[in-house]
């Protein structure tokens, strides 16, 4: 438990150690909608992993949990206010990448680090009311991905994509819609139960064809389709990285699930 209370203390203090230039939307320097949307969205930050500091002291993750989780809330810092949400306002390619950071890097490093229970534990249940309706919900992959499907192509249809990108507010709205559907689409995949296990392969194949189609749609695009004075070259490299880069983490998950299924019939033999 010790040891898991200094890995949490020493990230926290390396990523205050990296902060001041790391902010893109700061709620330092900037100004504004801008400064508040950054503040609020660095209070719950912050308020999720103290809960997690506090329930951890409560309820001891193992090493390599604790470990994770820490580390994943490092890598969320830098993805949220780092150096690339701040290419991301100009490059399409630098907002792909954010976007496949939320989706197929920190939401499975989240789930897969099991953090309910120290959640749970460090705020005294609040966190707990939340997500217990969301219980229900993860039991049916297919509908979380068609939900997290939904949020992909909404947020890349040209008016939305722009409006997040000039609204503080609207941009941190999508940043929650990425995060929590990404959430909870691969906690209903990856902690599947039996029974729906080959559904849980049909959404990740699902969802690693959709967004393969996007990614093309962007890549072979003859014109920019997120205003004219963006460059063609920026959105078909973001296209790639969707269509290749962010492939991976869906293979890579299809993969895991196909051998739970292989190992269920070879126990029905």
């Amino acid at each position: 438990m010790y040891l898991n209370w200094r890995c949490g203390s020493w990230l926290g203090l390396a990523l205050l150690g990296l902060s001041t230039p790391a902010f893109g939307h700061s709620p330092i320097t900037s100004e504004g909608a801008e400064q508040l949307t950054a503040m609020i969205g660095l209070i719950i930050f912050s308020a999720v992993w103290l809960a997690y500091l506090i329930g951890a002291r409560r309820v001891a993750p193992n090493w390599s949990q604790a470990f994770g989780f820490h580390s994943t809330m490092v890598i969320s810092f830098l993805a949220l206010w780092g150096p690339l949400d701040h290419w991301a306002e100009s490059s399409a390619a630098a907002h792909m990448v954010q976007h496949m950071m939320f989706m197929v890097v920190i939401a499975p490093l989240w789930v897969l680090t099991r953090p309910l229970p120290q959640l749970a534990a460090g705020s005294g249940r609040l966190l707990t009311r939340l997500w217990q309706p969301t219980l229900k919900l993860v039991q049916h992959p297919v509908y979380m991905a068609y939900l997290h499907a939904v949020m992909i192509w909404f947020w890349h249809i040209p008016q939305f994509y722009v409006l997040a990108l000039k609204n503080p507010w609207w941009h941190l709205i999508e940043h929650g819609c990425f995060l929590v559907t990404a959430g909870l689409f691969w906690w209903s995949v990856l902690k599947s139960p039996q029974r729906t296990v080959g559904w849980a392969l049909f959404a990740v194949l699902f969802t690693l064809m959709h967004t393969g189609f996007l990614g093309a749609m962007l890549t072979f695009a003859q014109s920019p389709l997120y205003g004219a004075g963006r460059s063609l070259q920026d959105q078909q490299l973001a296209g790639l990285i969707m269509w290749v880069l962010g492939a991976i983490p869906y293979l890579l998950g299809s993969g895991w699930i196909g051998s739970r299924m292989y190992r269920q019939l070879q126990h029905r033999v």
